[in-house]
């Protein structure tokens, strides 16, 4: 498929499904690899491993990764994004549950509504989906306050919760930054290829500079949750996500991906036995709500 369609078809949707499913789960993996590789360190191991993975997939289809087509100072300004993105991720884990870091992060549909009339004027939110969003966000901002009032996870868990947000507004960014540049119409292996190739060695310096110690020993668990991060998610999950960027409106698939929290939720109770409060189930229904009304029928 090379052309640009205006709606998801069923296509879209399972292989939406999909990711949301896939991306849901890697937060627990995330966080259980952390018993044994430092945050940043594990970061920049998956970002470089992928890296490598989709630059023999190029390869493998012949599809060229140079410079030459303008796409560089977008392609930078992205991996740096998605670097920071990881990060705060990485270290928020450590202070937050999985399940509440994945309700936060999917704040980024928000950022993308707002901003793409600004790249994309034909995606411009009209009331009712700006309505689906301020429900979605009431319910995030609550959740959020519990970290404040009665903290589940520990004393630093509000500062979890923070960089989950802020992780948010990157990814978001990054989206506009893709949508909004010479990175629209490249093909999505070299768009990732600058996002992990870039992101891999800014958060390895980071891990050095943060004087992060390399891991002695490497159980097979720790082997396995990192090559699920590094082949299933960062290689094959994010090259499908970005295909679907360029042939799909991505305000609606922005707010569609809301569906990885309910995913992260179930992941996070189910395997870590976090605690599930009203707060957070409240959160993901006015998530599944936005999702309803963004992505509702055009008359």
């Amino acid at each position: 498929m090379t052309e640009r369609k205006t709606h998801l078809d069923p296509l879209a949707i399972g292989l939406l499904l999909l990711c949301c499913a896939l991306w849901g789960l890697n937060q627990v993996a995330t966080k259980l690899t952390l018993a044994s590789v430092p945050p940043l360190t594990q970061a920049a191991l998956r970002s470089l491993g992928a890296a490598v993975l989709v630059a023999l997939w190029a390869r493998h289809r012949g599809i060229l990764l140079g410079v030459g087509n303008g796409t560089l100072k977008g392609g930078v300004l992205a991996g740096l994004l998605f670097a920071l993105e990881f990060g705060c991720i990485f270290v928020g884990l450590q202070y937050t549950s999985a399940s509440r870091m994945i309700v936060f992060i999917y704040l980024a549909p928000f950022v993308v509504a707002l901003g793409m009339p600004l790249v994309a004027k034909s995606e411009r939110p009209d009331a009712v989906q700006l309505i689906g969003l301020g429900a979605a966000f009431a319910g995030v901002a609550w959740a959020f306050a519990e970290g404040w009032q009665s903290p589940t996870v520990g004393d630093r868990q509000w500062l979890g919760d923070a960089l989950g947000v802020a992780a948010a507004l990157l990814w978001g960014g990054t989206t506009l930054v893709i949508r909004g540049s010479r990175l629209t119409t490249a093909s999505p292996e070299q768009t990732l290829l600058y996002q992990l190739a870039i992101s891999g060695v800014a958060l390895g310096a980071a891990a050095w500079v943060a004087g992060e110690a390399w891991p002695v020993q490497w159980g097979a668990g720790a082997l396995a949750l990192l090559g699920y991060q590094t082949v299933i998610v960062c290689f094959a999950s994010y090259l499908l996500w970005f295909w679907l960027i360029r042939h799909y409106p991505a305000t609606r698939l922005a707010a569609f991906t809301l569906l990885t929290p309910l995913f992260g939720l179930l992941a996070g109770v189910g395997l870590l036995h976090e605690p599930l409060t009203a707060r957070l189930l409240i959160a993901c229904a006015a998530v599944a709500v936005g999702i309803a009304l963004v992505n509702r029928p055009a008359r």
